[in-house]
């Protein structure tokens, strides 16, 4: 939108500042001074001549305006000096009027533009901002209900869904410096192209706020890196989905919930960004339940597992083991089926927490299983002040526990190493139950209860298995 060279101000009625320099605008007129008013409202409350409806904000969106009043001097087609709300010295300076505004006080501070408000800037840029979504756009008839036409169309996990409009995906976008057709890889099991725009409408769909949006970005990131096997695991038989941890800074700059219930429902933040990957899954993939994902049973997971470690304990956290600092915010994504409890009341020393936590990382595939897939751990906080206490690392812990998980091996047809199933067949001797990197420690939980929380994956790296993918945000 061009603007002829002059003087331009954008008012509204519902402002009272605007409304207390009605005079002094009027004034302007009178001298012969060039002004054009922008009313962003209704233009009846001046009697000036040069009015220019402005209801549909358009003028507002191109002028970038923030605040009314504003006034803005054009010149050569660029704007040149811009002053907002009421200060009379700035105002007669700008004019070269020094009796300007005399009966009026010598400041008051304006209102919020129209332009600003909660929705409108993502309205006014899908509008008059050319913005290209680089995706295809879906006409909804004006009768049928928008949650149910997601349900007819397939986009869902079974919960309603939030409707990705236009505005919504585009607040979504500026949640990221990333470029909309900006390439993340090829999401299984039909290995579509995913762009940066593909992710925030399924974000939007899951509910995220845009601050969640580098989150989920890295989620995405992660689970598509080849080392995950996203493709293997969407199909697997067993119970297992993507699980996703986050460290650093932005777990509190969102609110995360790393205490109490922390895997269950009630923060919005762990809640969305994984159901936000589930949904780039199915709805960019095409990985739906008893189509490619044939699970025998499935897991709640596959909603959605999100959550954040907690950071202020001794031991080194999930990124830091990777390299990460805690100065940086990183993603962690795992394979991971339903949580399995761990209660140990009694011991009030390392060597008793371990034997329990190894007595339950037995029973996981089998008891007679060895190496068939990882675990990660959630130490609760009473359970780590054992730890803490004695001045054990998570390096000391995680040496115990495999020491204490030496088991009789058996061949059940899950493991997924040939070479090992071999071996295990021929040992008369105990095996490890993990492979040495097989087991992953985390802090987190609420305070009250002296449990801890074994969170079992899918098939250890083999041919078709899975390794823990961490990214930095």
């Amino acid at each position: 939108m061009q603007f002829d060279d002059g003087i331009i101000a954008v008012v509204k009625k519902d402002c009272p500042t605007c409304v207390l320099i009605e005079p002094v605008l009027k004034d302007i007129e009178d001298r012969g001074l060039p002004i054009t008013i922008f009313f962003q409202d209704q233009s009846d409350f001046l009697s000036t001549s040069k009015n220019i409806d402005d209801t549909s904000l358009e003028a507002s969106y191109f002028l970038n305006i923030e605040t009314v009043p504003s006034l803005i001097k054009i010149e050569k087609g660029e704007e040149a000096i811009r002053v907002v709300g009421w200060e009379r010295s700035e105002w007669q300076e700008f004019f070269g009027e020094q009796e300007l505004g005399m009966s009026l006080p010598d400041w008051k501070p304006g209102c919020g533009s129209l332009s600003v408000e909660e929705g409108v800037p993502e309205r006014l840029a899908v509008e008059f901002g050319g913005v290209d979504f680089y995706s295809r756009k879906i006409k909804i008839p004006s009768l049928v209900d928008e949650v149910e036409y997601c349900y007819e169309q397939g986009w869902t996990d079974g919960l309603p869904v939030i409707p990705p409009t236009e505005e919504r995906v585009l607040k979504m976008l500026n949640g990221s410096p990333r470029l909309p057709n900006e390439l993340m890889g090829s999401v299984p099991p039909h290995s579509v192209n995913c762009s940066v725009v593909k992710v925030a409408i399924n974000a939007v769909m899951a509910g995220c706020k845009p601050e969640y949006f580098p989150i989920v970005l890295t989620a995405v990131e992660a689970a598509l890196d080849d080392r995950f096997c996203l493709g293997g695991l969407l199909a697997t038989t067993w119970f297992s989905g993507p699980m996703v941890v986050v460290n650093g800074p932005i777990r509190e700059a969102v609110d995360m919930n790393w205490s109490g219930n922390l895997l269950g429902q009630g923060n919005r933040a762990n809640a969305t960004i994984g159901r936000a990957l589930q949904l780039v899954v199915r709805n960019v993939g095409g990985g739906h339940p008893k189509g490619t994902d044939q699970s025998t049973f499935g897991t709640p997971v596959k909603y959605g597992l999100c959550f954040a470690e907690d950071e202020k304990t001794p031991w080194t956290t999930l990124a830091e083991d990777q390299g990460i600092g805690r100065d940086r915010s990183a993603v962690t994504v795992f394979s991971a089926d339903g949580p399995l409890g761990c209660v140990d009341q009694n011991s009030r020393a390392p060597e008793g927490v371990v034997k329990s936590l190894a007595g339950s990382l037995r029973s996981i595939n089998h008891v007679e299983m060895a190496n068939a897939s990882d675990a990660v751990i959630l130490i609760g906080p009473e359970h780590g002040r054992v730890f803490d206490l004695a001045g054990w690392s998570k390096a000391d812990a995680v040496s115990a526990l495999h020491e204490n998980l030496f088991i009789d091996g058996a061949d059940l047809g899950m493991t997924s190493d040939d070479e090992l199933a071999d071996d295990l067949i021929r040992s008369k001797n105990k095996v490890p139950k993990f492979r040495e990197e097989g087991l992953r420690l985390i802090r987190a939980g609420g305070d009250a209860g002296l449990f801890s929380a074994i969170i079992p994956g899918w098939l250890m790296k083999g041919e078709l298995g899975t390794d823990p993918v961490t990214k930095e945000i």
